[in-house]
């Protein structure tokens, strides 16, 4: 069996999983949603965000009020994996904001986007101008989400519990 930092108790549990479904909640409703009195709730909050338990806290906006329908799933396949290939693709790909998401993959793709757009030709755009000029890109498949099942900020934290 793993072991946790004394900082995640089953308090600071409590605290986590409250926090994920309501960042916004005051101190006090916090407190006594998890079964705290109000000041060490605070300090296990400040404690957590020191730690980096607590990465941020952040407005999650629909973006589809923001005119943002497009979802596209992009796998990224490089020439070769080099130290300078894969260095040059994370930081092209760092400052382009429509990039939600990116992982370094296992298996036929090298890289897994998750991207956020107005429209296809924003895509089109986005693709010609941007990831086919990255050097070593050696292959780029998209896949377009029709709709979203499900979606959520909130980690799993049950297998702390035990």
């Amino acid at each position: 069996m793993a072991t946790r930092s004394p900082i995640l108790d089953p308090a600071s549990l409590r605290i986590l999983e409250r926090l994920q479904q309501n960042s916004e909640i005051s101190t006090s409703d916090l407190a006594e949603s998890v079964g705290l009195s109000t000041s060490p709730c605070w300090r296990r909050v400040n404690d957590l965000k020191a730690a980096g338990v607590i990465r941020g806290c952040v407005a999650v906006v629909d973006p589809l009020s923001v005119g943002l329908p497009v979802n596209v799933f992009v796998h990224v396949s490089l020439e070769k994996q080099t130290q300078a290939a894969l260095q040059a693709f994370d930081e092209a790909v760092r400052s382009r904001p429509e990039v939600m998401e990116c992982y370094l993959m296992s298996g036929e793709a090298d890289y897994l986007l998750r991207v956020v757009l107005e429209d296809l030709s924003q895509y089109q755009q986005l693709v010609l101008d941007h990831l086919t000029r990255i050097p070593g890109v050696a292959s780029i498949r998209s896949s377009f989400a029709l709709g979203q099942v499900k979606y959520t900020t909130a980690l799993p934290l049950g297998h702390l519990q035990r």
